[in-house]
């Protein structure tokens, strides 16, 4: 696809700190709702992701910051792939595709063997995606989020 040419991959920074908060509030509200889990985590990105060994990637499509991802650390090789969103003005342009591409590789750097999401099967779209990546479905556990029908998860090698 030709416009992934023009989406780069940023690190959070604290100046960008706003953006995996406007970004993920305007998906959740589209499909579901802003849980207290949410709201806490998209606030404090540094505390809660970022200080507990977690990182956070945007995607920027021609200088503008249109999606986000972020891998949280569960342990030194596990991560919750969460908080990715793209902005509806850039659904189409490859953004969910590049991020999780680099989430991926990312994880194989840091050694990280286990890749896990919670997410809901209304999102077809995003279900094909993770999927495509190798991603399988796996038991869910009740309570994470109200909004999660189906987990899934990827072993890196």
């Amino acid at each position: 696809m030709n416009s992934q040419k023009n989406i780069n991959i940023i690190p959070f920074s604290p100046d960008l700190k706003e953006h995996i908060k406007t970004l993920n509030i305007a998906w959740l509200t589209k499909y579901f709702k802003v849980e207290e889990k949410d709201e806490l985590t998209l606030s404090n990105p540094q505390e809660e992701i970022i200080d507990k060994g977690g990182l956070i990637f945007y995607a920027a499509y021609n200088n503008e910051i249109l999606g986000t991802a972020s891998l949280m650390k569960v342990n030194d090789s596990t991560f919750e792939l969460s908080k990715m969103a793209v902005s509806d003005k850039a659904q189409g342009l490859g953004i969910g595709n590049k991020l999780l591409e680099h989430c991926i590789n990312v994880a194989k750097e840091n050694n990280i063997k286990n890749l896990f999401l919670y997410s809901n099967t209304i999102l077809l779209p995003a279900i094909h995606l993770y999927r495509k990546f190798g991603f399988v479905e796996i038991p869910l556990e009740k309570g994470v989020y109200a909004r999660a029908d189906i987990k899934m998860e990827k072993k890196i090698s």
